[in-house]
């Protein structure tokens, strides 16, 4: 159905699938229970062991269902019980409860015994438990007096406690005479037994006297034994208190050091028996000066973390809910300095019987066949004994209907007269076990259970079940039809459920219709109607868009929407996924939201919410708002803006049971008008003085209707919002609590989980405070197994988690967590299906065949294992293998256990990763999530030959620059038989790269040397190993580099560098411009003038007129940049530079007397001619500079 399944539906699906099983199921509708006979059911009843308080009535219970309802009778110490003969023993109306009173006198232990409760209609008899009745005791003490106890210093003592016999056993305290507790540690503590033990006495225990204290549970008195007095004989008499923190406080006070010795228990060996799920409790109280440490161990393993802990100062080891691998040898080691002694302690695990299959009710129909299981489990074995309304099963009138078979009983061709009660009593000499399991006939026609003619509606497209619950005896048929013809529908389109329920994969305008489901047996038919509706989905057809928009701007969004005319439609918007909240700045219509002004705080996303009551669609925009920088255009908008004052006065008026009136007095806006109000809340209760919001309303209003929740103690504050920021908030409200009222939700989570193989712990999210409604908020947590008619357990929690204890292995549960509280339970939970715990599997993989691929993988195939035998849920198949040994003689192997897992029910798997020519083992488990099962039979395959791996310490050693040396290991895995080694090398220089030399050597040769070619190359080595099947991995190195060669390297590397190519030819460039200007300068403004064919005579102005000489300065006697300096310091001529001797007529430059040039200043045309092609083909700077000039 496309909505909410109605509750009923449950418990049909429910009916159905367990009714298919063999065996029906009664529907919980009245109607029928109170139609349909029933043999009686024992629903409750008083503990095996009911130990009473004397001072009060006795109450035994037991009480049954039935129909008709069933009478009650009673034995007492197997002897019928009559009730009509004692008037202090009545019988409550409507139940089998006794009612034993007292008021009138009589004595309660006249009145113990075992009893035993029947309860009886035309159908059958059932049984209650064997009750035993004891009336609690709490005897006085013998009256002794006691001598003061003389003891040694430092020597053990045990004052004993003899507690008088209780029902049930006192609990045991000590206290001195005037109540105060004797102070415990490891040097005195009080035993399980009550004694109190000292491992060494001191001086400071004489201050004190002792008592041994006895408290009687039912009767909540004390009773109180005469104290012990020490008398301390000691070699240094001053109890010095100073000397209790002395390192050596016994050597001080002259106390003789000693060994430990075991107080409790006796000897080095002892054994003790528990019994299965109690607590195991061993003990171990030595004696030793100083007083030893106890530490406890069990022997082959660990002591289980999970389930035990140290008390008494690690006198005493408590493992809590035995089972039988807890059985084994424990033993205490109590150590002091001295030395160390232990004690050995043999634990058997006793069980008395436990639950495998509890018989179940059986209902059945005419003609029918069915079963009852009673298996239970213990130590010793229990036996089974069957009874029929409480008879043994032996002399019970012969049925020819009825085989007993060990632990089951199995029925054919069930009949009316077949109806009766049979009781399971399973015991050995632990204790036993009683279950009633009725078998019932019942012969009902066919009959409807849902509501007659639904109306179903549905959106197109969509997948959908129409639900016919049903029930009768024998168990019907059911077949559907459409419009009241053609044939049954299955197949295609639909599918019908085995309990009877109708799916449509995809609804098309042609399913719509009337649907009928017919219900048959042999007593007749019933019939239901579905009428179904198709309607068209909603489809939002202009969706709004993304927009940007200035702040003061007016936005709309459009969400056009098509539908089904025959369905509301209901259009809503969300803001940043939260509903939004219309203010008086936006208009909804039936298409569009409109923002008026739009401000900062409205950017965000919004989604438009097309809803009918069957379907929904959505559409998404985001609105992103820009600041508006324009200068205020009126007078208010220039005046400086600021928050809004707190709202004041808040006053509570029209008080309802879920509503009240909020009115408040608004603050100043201070020149910006407040847009928004926040109302807020606290409780007291809870989370107090915590406030949270409650709701918001547009700025224009002042009052409010609040709607409130059950049982909070409400205070209410405002907070005014403006487009500046929000207010302070307002004084508190004064308070108003509301009534309380049942939970209108459930705890959420709900899971079923085993953390052990017999439990499963239910767990579940608390509610939080405001969903409880009400004082007391609590859980009643109901389970029963899966497919099974048994009847809810149910307890009451406080907390989030319950352990179900005794429950079988890996087995699917019914579970719900129901809210209560004060006022009423909440509404009724979903079930959801736990299981409990896993055990380990019971039985491994058969028929393991393996096949080798290749020499590092195999394929292994078996057979699936019994599922009843995983005993939890299948995680994977597990190979567990270890290569016991290699092929090759002297070759030590790891024989570490590997495993490959194969997830799932697979019956295949691949193990890699082996190594060849090896001989390995491999076992098969079954893993779930306890853990491995036993192990399969072991198989031995032979991996083949493989390539080796690398050569191991491959070393290249260079002795000098003639000669290499090679040596190299064995491989760490040769994986076969080596037959020799294969060396590749080549010589390389720089990108250069030689021809490749390929030498092969014999198995046993590490050793090899290359001759170089020459001193400057380096070479490049790789080296492999070979078996039959070829070459392995190689293993490559390369030759130490020559001295200088890393240099050069670094040399090359920075000169190949781009920067520094730049920057040199940067620097170059420079060095040649400042040449340059040097030299113009020099030629045009030097201290000699040059003259064109004329004498010029030298100005006064000149330098160095008087002498008439020219001055040269020392720079022109420098060496140019670039030419080269002889080690003498003078200049090398470069041949391509030209002299100033070039530059005359003659052979040397000549100069007259006033210091001109004989001749002129010219260059020599045939000496150009003549030298030109031998100079260098680039210009000197001189040249250049002169010819510029």
């Amino acid at each position: 159905m496309a909505g909410q399944p109605p509750p009923w539906a449950y418990t049909a699906v429910l009916l159905c699938a367990l009714s298919l099983g063999g065996a029906i199921e009664i529907p919980m509708d009245p109607s029928i229970q109170n139609e349909l006979s029933q043999p009686p059911t024992i629903t409750k009843q008083s503990v095996k062991d009911h130990i009473v308080d004397p001072r009060d009535n006795i109450l035994i219970e037991c009480e049954a269902k039935g129909n008709p309802a069933p009478s009650f009778h009673w034995t007492r110490n197997s002897k019928f019980f009559n009730i009509a003969k004692d008037p202090r023993v009545s019988m409550r109306r409507r139940s089998g409860t006794l009612v034993i009173d007292f008021r009138s006198g009589g004595r309660p232990e006249e009145y113990e015994g075992e009893y035993q409760c029947f309860a009886r209609n035309k159908f059958g008899t059932a049984l209650s438990n064997r009750i035993r009745l004891q009336v609690s005791k709490s005897p006085l003490w013998p009256k002794e007096n006691l001598d003061p106890v003389v003891v040694q210093e430092g020597a053990p003592l045990t004052l004993q406690c003899n507690p008088p016999p209780g029902l049930p056993s006192p609990v045991i305290f000590w206290m001195s005479s005037s109540m105060e507790p004797i102070t415990q540690d490891k040097r005195v503590s009080q035993g399980h037994n009550g004694d109190l033990y000292f491992s060494n006495v001191m001086l400071q225990d004489m201050q004190t006297d002792y008592s041994c204290n006895a408290r009687f549970h039912f009767t909540h008195t004390i009773q109180q034994k005469n104290p012990f007095t020490l008398k301390v004989l000691t070699n240094h008499p001053y109890n010095d208190s100073s000397l209790r923190n002395h390192p050596d406080m016994y050597s001080a006070r002259g106390v003789a050091e000693r060994t430990p010795s075991f107080m409790y228990p006796q000897g080095t060996a002892s054994s003790q028996m528990v019994l299965r799920g109690m607590d195991l409790l061993l003990e171990c109280i030595a004696s030793g000066v100083p007083t030893p440490d106890i530490a406890w161990y069990k022997k082959g393993g660990d002591l289980p973390s999970d389930k035990a802990k140290f008390e008494n100062f690690n006198k005493a080891l408590r493992i809590t809910n035995v089972s039988e691998e807890d059985s084994g040898e424990y033993f205490c080691l109590a150590s002091n300095k001295m030395g160390s002694i232990r004690h050995t302690i043999s634990v058997r695990v006793k069980a008395a019987p436990y639950w495998l299959d509890e018989p179940k009710n059986l209902i059945l129909a005419p003609g029918e066949d069915g079963r009852l299981v009673c298996r239970a489990n213990g130590n010793p074995k229990p036996t089974v004994q069957w009874m029929v309304n409480g008879e043994p099963l032996q002399s019970a009138p012969p049925n020819p209907n009825r085989e007993v078979a060990g632990d089951t009983i199995i029925f054919r061709d069930t009949q009316i007269s077949s109806r009766a009660v049979y009781q399971c009593n399973t015991s050995n000499e632990h204790g036993y076990l009683l279950a009633n399991a009725f078998v019932s006939v019942l012969d009902v026609p066919p009959r409807m259970l849902s509501p007659r003619n639904q109306l179903i509606r549905v959106i197109l497209y969509n997948r959908t079940r129409l639900d016919c619950p049903f029930f009768g005896s024998p168990i019907p048929t059911l077949r559907w039809f459409k419009n009241g013809q053609g044939s049954n529908l299955d197949g295609g389109n639909y599918h019908v459920y085995e309990n009877g329920s109708l799916e449509i994969k995809m609804i098309r305008k042609e399913d719509q219709g009337i649907y009928t489901c017919v219900a048959t047996n042999i007593l007749g038919k019933a019939e239901n109607q579905v009428r179904l509706e198709v309607k068209d989905p909603t489809r939002i057809y202009r969706m709004p868009e993304d927009q940007v928009a200035k702040r003061g701007t007016t936005v709309q969004l459009e969400c056009r929407v098509k539908h089904d005319p025959s369905l509301k439609l209901a259009v809503s918007w969300l803001k940043d996924d939260e509903p939004l909240y219309i203010s008086n700045r936006m208009k909804k219509e039936e298409d569009s939201l409109t923002i008026f002004g739009v401000a900062e705080r409205d950017q965000g996303s919004y989604t438009c919410v097309a809803s009918t009551e069957l379907d929904q669609d959505l559409a998404k925009a985001y609105l992103t708002v820009l600041a508006d920088q324009a200068t205020p255009t009126n007078r208010l908008a220039a005046l400086p803006k600021g928050r809004p004052d707190r709202p004041r006065d808040l006053e509570l008026t029209d008080l309802a049971e879920r509503s009240v009136r909020l009115t408040w007095i608004p603050g100043d806006d201070n020149n910006s008008p407040i847009t928004d109000y926040v109302v807020q809340f606290e409780e007291d209760q809870f989370q107090p003085g915590v406030w949270h919001d409650h709701s918001k309303f547009p700025g224009s209003v002042n009052s409010a209707v609040l709607r409130l929740s059950p049982y909070v103690n409400y205070q209410f504050r405002v907070i005014a919002i403006n487009e500046v920021g929000s207010s302070h908030p307002s004084l508190p409200s004064e308070r108003y609590r509301t009534s309380g009222a049942p939970p209108e939700s459930n705890p959420s989570d709900v899971k079923g989980e085993g953390t052990r193989k017999n439990n499963m712990e239910i767990t579940w999210t608390p509610m939080n405070a405001t969903s409880a409604f009400g004082p007391n908020l609590r859980y009643i947590v109901k389970w029963r197994r899966r497919e099974t008619r048994e009847t809810w357990n149910n307890v009451t929690v406080w907390g989030s988690r319950y352990v179900v204890g005794q429950t079988p292995v890996y087995v699917p549960y019914e579970i719900r967590v129901q809210a209560e509280n004060d006022f009423g339970k909440g509404p009724e939970p979903d079930t959801v299906i736990g299981y409990s715990g896993e055990d380990y599997p019971r039985a491994a993989p058969t028929d393991v065949k393996i096949r080798v691929l290749n020499s590092t993988a195999i394929s292994l195939q078996w057979n699936r294992v019994y599922s009843d035998t995983v005993q939890g849920q299948l995680r994977e198949y597990r190979a567990y293998y270890w290569r016991e040994s290699s092929l090759l003689k002297n070759l030590w192997v790891s024989q570490k256990r590997q495993q490959a897992g194969f997830p799932g029910d697979r019956l295949r798997g691949v193990v890699s990763r082996l190594f060849p020519y090896s001989n390995y083992k491999l076992e098969m488990v079954v893993v779930n999530g306890r853990g491995d099962g036993p192990r399969s039979e072991t198989k031995e395959f032979t991996t083949p030959e493989g390539v080796p791996s690398a050569p191991r310490r491959f070393r290249v050693r260079q002795p000098n620059l003639e000669t290499i040396n090679l040596e190299w290991d064995h491989p760490e895995h040769p994986n076969g038989i080596l037959i020799g080694y294969t060396l590749k090398y080549v010589a390389f220089n720089g990108t250069k790269v030689g021809k490749q030399i390929v030498e092969n050597f014999s198995p046993n040769q590490t050793k090899f040397t290359v001759q170089r070619a020459d001193p400057v190359s380096r070479y490049r080595f790789s080296l492999s190993a070979r078996t039959q099947v070829g070459s392995g991995e190689a293993v490559t190195e390369e030759s130490p580099a020559p001295p200088n060669e890393a240099y050069t390297n670094n040399q090359a590397d920075i000169a190949t560098q781009g920067w520094f190519i730049g920057l040199m030819c940067a620097i170059a460039l420079l060095v040649l411009i400042l040449l340059i200007v040097c030299f113009i300068k020099r030629s045009r403004g030097g201290k000699y003038p040059v003259r064109e064919k004329k004498d010029v005579p030298l100005g006064p102005e000149d330098p160095k007129e008087e002498d008439g000489s020219f001055d040269y300065s020392d720079e022109d006697n420098k060496p140019l940049q670039g030419s080269q300096t002889s080690l003498d310091g003078t200049i090398k001529q470069q041949e391509s530079d030209d002299s100033l001797v070039d530059y005359g007529e003659g052979g040397e430059g000549q100069f007259n007397e006033d210091g001109s040039f004989i001749g002129q200043y010219t260059v020599k045309k045939d000496k150009e001619e003549t030298e030109g092609n031998e100079s260098s083909e680039a210009t000197s700077p001189v040249n250049a500079i002169y010819s510029l000039a």
